[in-house]
């Protein structure tokens, strides 16, 4: 085993060492789509048979590798059915912008901005202050999944994070009103965002657009969100398809906290 990978290695050419790092690059970038989603798993699962499927190959073992590739040839099918938006999502952002735009190759693959915490305190104080002139607003605010595909519908900002800049965003003459803000890395990256809107049945019926897209987004990704009410003020918090209404800005603030602190010590950690 050992004499085979030696000679293996001893054979590799650049383009072979080319033909490596495109793989790398695009299973990277279908991961980033499905990370923080329901499908990271699904994705998960259809890349381990797949290198299990190629590492029997490798070592001669023809009955699992045929079982393998079958189910692999078969699961083609249902990759298309089940993975339909991120494949739409996928192409769209490669057609958009090229990989490098984002510096060098090393940059790409190990920049991290995991250090920023977020800025608690002005996003709460703007959405009191809507609160009590009964102004809409929707916040949409990233963990893991980064959310590149409602980002790029809206326009692109990436300012620091200010009570007054969000009010001037949502103040109802506006031209970046309607939509949502994203928040990603301690900074606003965009605003009047399009989002996915939740078709749960369950959800009041008093309840209007802008909360049902704010629940359509978490369900789909672990992003969180935040709504305040044009007709009553009232503020909203809403993760994993899930809302708790009429919350004060204290209570907002103490979510925040202890949200956002667990998500920097479990960063932390995984860099330890």
């Amino acid at each position: 085993m050992k004499t085979q990978i030696t000679e293996w290695i001893a054979t590799l050419s650049w383009l072979n060492v080319l033909d490596i790092l495109l793989v790398i690059v695009l299973v990277y970038e279908a991961y980033k789509l499905v990370k923080g989603t329901g499908a990271n798993k699904v994705f998960a699962g259809l890349v381990t048979i797949v290198i299990l499927w190629r590492l029997t190959d490798y070592l001669n073992m023809p009955l699992t590798a045929g079982i393998l590739g079958s189910v692999v040839n078969i699961g083609l099918i249902a990759i298309f059915i089940i993975f339909q938006p991120e494949i739409r999502r996928f192409l769209q952002i490669f057609g958009t912008h090229h990989l490098w735009e984002r510096g060098t190759f090393l940059r790409y693959f190990f920049k991290d901005s995991s250090d920023s915490k977020l800025n608690i305190d002005s996003i709460v104080n703007a959405c009191s202050q809507m609160s009590k002139e009964k102004t809409g607003v929707l916040v949409v605010v990233t963990v893991e999944n980064k959310l590149e595909y409602p980002i790029s519908t809206g326009e692109q900002i990436d300012a620091k994070i200010s009570a007054q800049l969000l009010e001037n965003i949502f103040y109802k003459n506006s031209p970046l009103h309607d939509g949502a803000v994203v928040i990603s890395h301690n900074r606003i990256v965009a605003a009047r965002c399009i989002l996915p809107v939740s078709a749960n049945p369950r959800i009041p019926v008093s309840l209007g657009l802008r909360h049902r897209s704010a629940i359509g987004i978490t369900e789909q990704t672990d992003a969180i969100a935040i709504v305040v009410s044009e007709q009553t003020g009232s503020i909203s918090f809403i993760e994993a398809g899930r809302i708790q209404r009429h919350i004060t800005p204290e209570r907002l603030t103490e979510i925040l906290s202890n949200k956002f602190s667990n998500q920097n010590e479990k960063k932390q950690a995984a860099k330890r």
